[in-house]
């Protein structure tokens, strides 16, 4: 069987989602407790996205391979479905700052990460005293300066598109920057804090957080708004462009196709994209 597991957990104390020698990590402590909760050696899961140090998630998604009969001897004699039994004895196992919000059956296509067409972060910062939380500095970056979300909204509708987004990457062999960023927008919550939504179809390293530190450069006045267009055209890491803190970044919600579209979406995803369909 594929379980499909939602999840969430607050990054503060981990070194990021995947595993490393000697370190705690999200993928490490939810396999322990896979493994444990199952009764096996060890259980191996796949990812919709991997977080950074300090990023946090509301709405990830992972899934995990497990022989039905192992899934249910594991249930033991809990009223509860195989799977529903699962979720309660991973939540009784894992951390307080790692929690499944369900776990369930998954058809066979389905793959948390290539079957995911979209993903949905949000980034939060603080720029002014009166929406300083300090009950909330693990998850919102507190700016000293005031931001201008005009300007940032501005200079992001410039990126949104389906482009090669090389200077916002950090680069890694073999693999390519373009990417489909449908939603970049800046607006200002009830308690003045500045939240960004960012959506695209998938982001490779480091892309929301450069994104947003460009965009906070602006917002503060140090760059004009056509910066953000010219480094983008540029296709190069830049020194300028600095990452933004991990604390404001969540990682919100994973977006699926229908259970019927799940094959094709896998050959989509696994196509490698050239230059030729990026947007002018």
């Amino acid at each position: 069987m594929r379980i499909r597991i939602d999840f969430a957990y607050d990054g503060t104390d981990f070194s990021g989602w995947a595993m490393q020698p000697g370190l705690r990590t999200v993928q490490g402590e939810l396999q322990a407790a896979l493994a444990q909760a199952l009764r096996l050696e060890e259980a191996w899961v796949t990812v919709a996205g991997r977080t950074d140090a300090g990023v946090h998630a509301r709405g990830q998604v992972c899934h995990v391979d497990v022989d039905e009969p192992v899934l249910v001897q594991a249930a033991g004699r809990s009223p509860q479905t195989p799977v529903d039994a699962l979720t309660r004895r991973l939540n009784g196992i894992l951390p307080p700052d790692i929690r499944i919000h369900r776990s369930s059956e998954a058809p066979a296509y389905f793959d948390a990460r290539f079957s995911a067409t979209w993903r949905r972060y949000a980034y939060r910062v603080a720029d002014d005293t009166t929406s300083y939380d300090p009950l909330r500095r693990h998850h919102v970056l507190h700016w000293p300066r005031p931001l201008d979300v005009g300007l940032m909204n501005r200079a992001a509708a410039d990126l949104v598109g389906l482009r090669d987004f090389t200077t916002f990457c950090k680069a890694r062999e073999g693999s390519t920057a373009i990417r489909e960023l449908r939603e970049l927008r800046w607006e200002r919550e009830p308690d003045g804090t500045a939240t960004a939504t960012v959506l695209a179809d998938a982001f490779c390293h480091s892309m929301v957080r450069s994104l947003v530190g460009c965009l906070i450069a602006i917002g503060e006045g140090r760059k004009d708004v056509s910066w953000a267009r010219a480094e983008l055209e540029a296709q190069r890491r830049s020194s300028s462009i600095h990452l933004a803190s991990p604390r404001g970044l969540v990682l919100e919600e994973v977006g699926y196709p229908p259970d019927e579209e799940l094959e094709g979406r896998l050959l989509i995803t696994k196509n490698r994209r050239t230059a030729d369909e990026v947007d002018a």
